[in-house]
């Protein structure tokens, strides 16, 4: 796992960066994730474009299943130098579908988890002896959670008691701010960011951290739907492959993981699935088949008339004295008709 923190600890700084601009820790998650998207959106505008693409040549695919129908070898390498002469690469949906969310959602749930060290980017050697040291303490050991001891000490630092704790560990005054304004940040409408749902049950009345994996469904299946939906009128048929794997598993498995983790990864993965739907209803607007095939058509069109016009005019005596003799030939041919007739 030392690849996604090392992920985690290079988004840990887009996302403190954020935090220093707004000052609280929900805002700067939206900021980030806003950051984020635009970056990755010209991936998203490839993947349209890819797919517009594939309506186009939806007509000579299915020529090629009816003509290679019962030889599946013969069909699939046709398929390839189809695939080949187009321009286009049958995974290549699968990167911005699947893989970078996934690779992305890791990231930050280590910039989360070791918010001291991925985010505040404080020196690891410090913290880890000061959760060594907690395991250590009488009422504090058996409780303590290892796995999540930055977030404890993100907690610990609230109190008088976790100041004098991070001074005893050889932590700064200026450090023990950063970890005291960031730690009191981390609340978002009585949401404690920090927490984990899991922790209180399934219960809304006692456990309002159960939102998270709910909003976390509702908008992730909303999204979902809406997608496949477009990406089903733009190809004219439906989805496959890895495509069809996501729209089914995504929904279900943002549950699983907003459940059990912080619930600054499931609200990061809330505005994220949000911010992603804007994103394709203006892909949809500015991006649809209709648009980029008349673009298609246009391009087409305006590179035959620039290499019509690209086309140099070279005299040649040659052609010029052949069109002659044809000329005089069809003229004495007339002639001869002509004197025959009066004759």
């Amino acid at each position: 796992m030392d690849i996604f923190n090392f992920i985690g600890s290079l988004l840990g700084y887009v996302l403190y960066f954020c935090f220093m601009i707004v000052r609280n820790y929900a805002w700067a998650i939206i900021l980030f994730t806003i950051i984020i998207k635009a970056i990755v959106f010209p991936t998203s505008i490839k993947q349209q474009k890819n797919m517009a693409k594939n309506a186009r040549m939806a007509a000579k695919q299915t020529e090629l299943r009816e003509k290679y129908g019962n030889d599946r070898v013969k069909m699939n390498e046709e398929m390839q130098k189809l695939y080949e002469k187009e321009g286009i690469s049958p995974t290549s949906g699968c990167l911005t579908t699947m893989l970078l969310p996934m690779i992305l959602l890791l990231g930050v749930y280590y910039s989360v988890i070791n918010p001291l060290t991925n985010t505040i980017h404080l020196a690891a050697d410090k913290v880890n002896n000061c959760i060594s040291y907690l395991n250590t303490l009488p009422g504090i050991g058996t409780s303590f959670n290892n796995f999540y001891g930055q977030i404890e000490i993100l907690k610990l630092s609230q109190s008088n008691e976790g100041v004098g704790f991070l001074k005893a560990n050889g932590f700064n005054g200026s450090e023990i701010s950063q970890i005291q304004e960031f730690g009191s940040s981390c609340n978002l409408f009585g949401l404690d960011l920090l927490g984990r749902p899991s922790e209180g049950g399934l219960n809304p009345f006692t456990n309002i951290l159960i939102l998270i994996p709910v909003l976390c469904l509702v908008s992730s299946l909303v999204t979902q739907l809406i997608t496949m939906r477009f990406q089903q009128k733009n190809t004219g048929q439906k989805q496959a492959g890895c495509m069809k794997f996501a729209f089914l598993i995504m929904p279900l498995f943002s549950v699983y993981i907003s459940y059990s983790v912080p619930a600054a990864v499931g609200y990061y993965w809330i505005i994220s699935t949000l911010l992603g739907l804007a994103q394709t209803l203006l892909l949809q607007k500015f991006y649809n088949v209709d648009i980029m095939n008349a673009k298609s058509e246009a391009q087409r069109v305006s590179l035959l008339q620039l290499n019509e016009k690209n086309v140099k005019y070279e005299y040649n005596p040659r052609v010029r004295n052949s069109e002659a003799v044809n000329n005089n030939k069809s003229k004495n041919n007339s002639a001869k008709k002509k004197s025959g007739r009066k004759k």
